[in-house]
């Protein structure tokens, strides 16, 4: 008997769409697995009554987010955010990740520093065992620090190449900043010491590195189905 071939993007973005309960606050993470996040919350909305306020961590979020009659909220009406879903470019055994393939790593590292709980929806070919072996880490710097941000990156070991928009167009974050994705050929051995070094450069906005704040991971599978992992506490 042929098995039918699901997409593990799919299965995962909808599953950790279950784990929303009535009344929370939500942020709702960027890109293509979270966009099936939000098709089965907007399904739940109209299906079960579900109430949320979602906070958005793009303008490409908000739009999908709005189409789709979810509730939105901004960080001045929320102290706090019970359960944020976003996905991850790759994530790590000890659910260390990479962020920032579409260009929101700031807006989502704020939010997630600012939820109770985070879960990460991929699939499993993003389960990496060690960090920047198959994505580039982006970097948010100020466009006027660029040529200097350049030279620091290239001091801590890595190949930063600028992010294009288009032929001659750099592309631009939703803060107006530039990303610069960072090859580590080796990838990446001490991401925490990574991390601080990368803060510690004058014009890095932020890193891509998300370190100690996911809580579960949800991988979905080419069956359809999912493995949800949790973070030892």
């Amino acid at each position: 008997m042929e098995t039918t071939v699901q997409d593990p993007k799919r299965s995962a973005g909808r599953r950790a769409a279950e784990m929303v309960e009535n009344g929370m606050t939500v942020g709702l993470g960027t890109g293509s697995t979270v966009w099936f996040t939000l098709e089965r919350l907007g399904e739940r909305i109209a299906e079960e009554g579900l109430e949320l306020r979602g906070v958005p961590t793009s303008r490409d979020t908000e739009g999908k987010a709005r189409e789709l009659g979810l509730d939105l909220v901004g960080l001045g009406d929320v102290s706090e955010i019970d359960l944020t879903i976003d996905g991850a470019d790759e994530i790590d055994g000890a659910f260390r990740m990479i962020k920032g393939g579409g260009g929101a790593l700031l807006r989502e590292k704020v939010v997630a520093a600012m939820s109770r709980r985070e879960v990460i929806v991929v699939g499993a070919n993003k389960v990496v065992e060690r960090l920047g072996t198959t994505f580039m880490l982006p970097v948010e710097v100020v466009p006027f620090a660029r040529p200097a941000v350049l030279r620091s990156l290239v001091d801590l070991g890595c190949e930063p190449i600028v992010r294009q928009a288009g032929p001659e167009a750099a592309f631009r974050t939703d803060n107006g900043n530039e990303i610069v994705d960072c090859r580590f050929p080796e990838g990446i051995a001490e991401p925490e010491a990574l991390e601080a070094a990368l803060a510690a450069i004058p014009g890095v906005v932020e890193s891509g590195l998300f370190i100690g704040l996911a809580h579960a991971v949800v991988i979905g599978t080419e069956d359809g189905g999912c493995e949800v992992r949790e973070r030892d506490s």
